[in-house]
Parts: C-alpha cells; sequence; structure tokens
C-alpha cells in the first residue's frame, strides 16, 4: 500500500497542471451576462405585449363609440331620406333631366338583311 501512495505522489508531482489565467471565471461571467441579457430582452418583451393589449382595449372603445355614431347617422339620414321627393326638389329648384346613354357597337354585329356576321370598320 505504501508503495502504490508513493507512485501517486511521484505521479502528482510529475503532472503538468494546466493554468488556464481565469479561463472558466470569464467563461462564468459571460454566461451570467448573457443570461442577464436574455433576461432583460424577455422583460422588455412582456412590457411590450402589455402595452399591445391596454392599446388593443382603448381601440375597441373607440371604434365601438365610432359604431354608434355612425348608426345614429344612418338613422337620421333615414328618417330625413323619407321626406325628400319630386315636388320638394323641384320646391328647391332643381330640374328633372332626360337621360342620355353613351353606347358603341360592338366588334362583331349581326346584320339584319343578310343573316350573317359583320365587322364593324374600324374607326382610327
Amino acid at each position: 500500500m505504501k508503495q502504490i501512495s508513493l507512485k501517486f505522489k511521484n505521479y502528482a508531482s510529475n503532472a503538468n497542471v494546466i493554468n488556464n489565467h481565469g479561463l472558466q471565471k470569464s467563461i462564468l461571467h459571460t454566461i451570467f451576462l448573457s443570461f442577464g441579457v436574455i433576461f432583460a430582452c424577455y422583460v422588455l418583451v412582456i412590457f411590450g405585449i402589455i402595452f399591445n393589449i391596454a392599446e388593443r382595449k382603448a381601440l375597441d372603445t373607440q371604434a365601438r363609440n365610432l359604431l354608434n355614431e355612425v348608426g345614429e347617422l344612418e338613422l337620421t339620414y333615414l328618417s330625413k331620406s323619407s321626406g325628400v321627393d319630386i315636388s320638394l326638389s323641384k320646391s328647391l329648384g332643381y330640374k328633372e333631366v332626360k337621360a342620355e346613354y353613351a353606347t358603341r357597337k360592338s366588334l362583331g354585329y349581326i346584320s339584319n338583311i343578310e343573316n350573317n356576321i359583320k365587322l364593324a370598320k374600324n374607326e382610327i
């Protein structure tokens, strides 16, 4: 047993211990710093979500109020439009106009006399 302990002491004294000059501490500090940065980003995202939820509730309330106003304006329009007729418009100075529509010939049309399809002449 004594021989084994002597061999172990000789081996341990002859083994070169690697000195990493604080590499483990710098790795540990880097890990803690990265966790801190990730946590800060997480907190910012959570605050952004909370702010957006509060803003959405405010906008929903505003949209509901606008819908109520639109409904009231539609009701007012319907009640006033039922009173408009031709005699009211004539008393306000409006005149009835004969409608004229602009039409054009299609590219191909059927002639009544010859019962065949003719193409219209190019007017350019």
